[in-house]
């Protein structure tokens, strides 16, 4: 009951959830069982959840539409895995120098790693950008490490790449596919590359069609990647100097938990621009239909009839 109200913080194994105890223990009630929320924090902690207190680090209130996308996201969710079509879980962790630079948290060890003191760009191998793909169905997750930026045609493209190798094998028969994602970043609902990139990488030419949720603004941290994979990841290369790509790629291949997850990892050679424009007649030709719950947040991308390259316009 608590999974689609989960949260969590990318970088250790803290998670929450967005109801109350008294609120919990009623939704239990009306399922049939009677238990005080006494009795459900005993059994919050037990699945490894605790008491926080408040932290004040976002300004601003909230959307009024969040608790209604937190709802229908859920409900696509279930409807997605009782059909058994895919879900994939979509974000960019945090980049990383490579280098002999320190990296947070502690494990246990003999003697300290000696690190830079500081962490200069001007002297690392270069700058890893890792954009995750979790597969909410099977437990399993698929980072690609770029090297250059984080942009909407880096993610489509690892998007892409992932469901030629990995998904179309996973999912044959799949008509449709559910890719959460969050509200900024490479692949937030306002970047017109990131709609014009999946209608022509992932739409047309591999006759797939995407079922597009955003999380509500400043509510990322309930995007399953972040808990799931990213958190693991974190805490598996914990203290550990990041000072190859190969180093990196291996803490990344090497991060399991309990739960079963398997973790791929891949490096990606190609370098990205910045700055690449959608012409309003690129956006109008785009197969997307908007659906009635908070249209900016979810949308469909449907194939659409075969064009020439130089009419997309992007």
């Amino acid at each position: 009951m608590v999974e689609p109200e989960t949260a969590g913080n990318p970088m250790n194994a803290e998670k929450w959830v967005r109801s109350s105890l008294r609120h919990l223990s009623e939704k239990l009630k009306d399922q049939g069982h009677g238990v005080g929320p006494k009795t459900v924090g005993r059994l919050l902690k037990d699945l490894k959840y605790s008491l926080k207190a408040n932290v004040k680090r976002r300004a601003g209130s909230q959307h009024p539409d969040r608790n209604t996308q937190f709802e229908y996201l859920e409900a696509q969710t279930r409807l997605f895995l009782s059909l058994g079509w895919p879900i994939v879980s979509l974000d960019a962790k945090k980049k990383e120098l490579i280098g002999n630079f320190k990296n947070a948290g502690q494990a246990w060890c003999l003697e300290a790693e000696i690190v830079k003191d500081h962490d200069f760009e001007t002297e690392a191998q270069g700058r890893a950008v890792p954009y995750g793909i979790y597969d909410v169905n099977h437990n399993r997750g698929y980072v690609y490490v770029g090297q250059s930026a984080d942009t909407a045609e880096f993610a489509v493209d690892m998007f892409s790449s992932w469901w030629q190798a990995f998904g179309c094998v996973e999912f044959p028969n799949a008509p449709c596919l559910l890719a959460l994602c969050d509200c900024g970043g490479s692949n937030g609902y306002r970047s017109r590359l990131w709609k014009a990139q999946l209608q022509e990488k992932l739409a047309d030419a591999l006759g797939l069609t995407v079922m597009v949720g955003h999380y509500p603004t400043g509510a990322s941290k309930w995007n399953p990647i972040e808990h799931r994979l990213f958190a693991p990841i974190s805490i598996n290369w914990a203290a550990k100097p990041l000072r190859t790509f190969e180093t990196m790629l291996a803490c990344i291949r090497g991060t399991t938990t309990q739960t079963g997850l398997q973790v791929s990892a891949f490096l990606v050679e190609k370098l990205y621009a910045r700055g690449l424009k959608v012409t309003d007649e690129a956006m109008q030709s785009l197969n997307l239909i908007r659906h009635a719950t908070c249209p900016n947040w979810n949308y469909t991308i449907h194939p659409r009839p075969a064009m020439a390259a130089s009419e997309i316009g992007c």
